[in-house]
């Protein structure tokens, strides 16, 4: 059975196949075949895009999803608790958060370099070092245009990049610890992002306002939630396309 809803869906828009797919960034054949072969369903990205530019439920162009109050409803029960900025979260949280980590224990940052004078913190990392559980940290290349971009946009300018480097000496001795890594990025963030397991810490960049200033919001995965793994996500594609990095002085562009 061919998906007559999407097919009426595109009619009633007034648009052609070609226009549906072009606006979509995909081929007017790809549109075809979700159309007449509904078991061939498109990834969740192109869904929601569709679904927009239709002006329809993504549930009435494809049952077997949920509505948009579900979804809403799910990603409701994600958030723990919302701070209006850094400087008001409970110094004691971050420790307390990684010292849960079982899997995972992710950093993804510029600088983070309040962090890096946090003996509760480092003390953590060599506890989970200790006991076999991978850690991942994730900072900015101080040679790098987003970082050089990000100064700018707090107006500290090159200060960002001297953060990262005081950063990396604070947790020289970290380097070496078994399953501990570091990495360099140049990715543009938009948050900064601290995973343990199932919950995570995300810290908004706001244009012209440091990093303490900015709102976090403390989530946690449930079933059905989406919010969580967007951003565990963006954890994964950063670390794919970061460098690796062997002591506090192995800068450089990256590749």
């Amino acid at each position: 059975m061919a998906n007559e809803r999407l097919r009426g869906a595109i009619v009633e828009s007034g648009m052609t196949l070609d226009q549906v797919a072009e606006r979509l960034g995909v081929s007017a054949k790809t549109v075809e075949r979700w159309i007449n072969e509904p078991k061939r369903q498109p990834y969740r990205r192109f869904k929601y895009a569709a679904a927009s530019l239709l002006r329809c439920e993504m549930s009435y162009l494809w049952p077997e999803e949920r509505t948009s109050a579900e979804v809403t409803e799910a990603g409701n029960a994600e958030l723990i608790r919302l701070y209006p900025h850094r400087s008001v979260v409970p110094n004691k949280l971050w420790p307390q958060l990684y010292s849960q980590a079982r899997r995972q224990f992710d950093v993804l940052v510029y600088s983070g370099f309040w962090l890096t004078e946090d003996a509760a913190f480092h003390q953590v990392v060599k506890e989970k070092s200790a006991a076999g559980i991978p850690v991942r940290f994730m900072l900015g290349d101080p040679d790098s245009e987003a970082v050089a971009v990000r100064g700018a946009d707090e107006g500290i300018g090159s200060a960002m990049a001297s953060k990262i480097r005081n950063a990396l000496v604070n947790y020289a001795p970290l380097f070496g610890l078994p399953g501990v890594e570091f990495r360099l990025h140049g990715t543009t963030l938009y948050n900064s992002l601290y995973r343990a397991d199932d919950e995570l810490l995300a810290n908004g960049h706001l244009y012209g306002v440091g990093a303490y200033m900015a709102p976090v919001m403390h989530i946690q995965r449930v079933p059905g939630g989406e919010l969580f793994d967007a951003y565990a996500e963006s954890i994964e594609r950063v670390w794919e396309a970061s460098r690796p990095i062997s002591s506090p002085t192995d800068l450089g562009g990256l590749a």
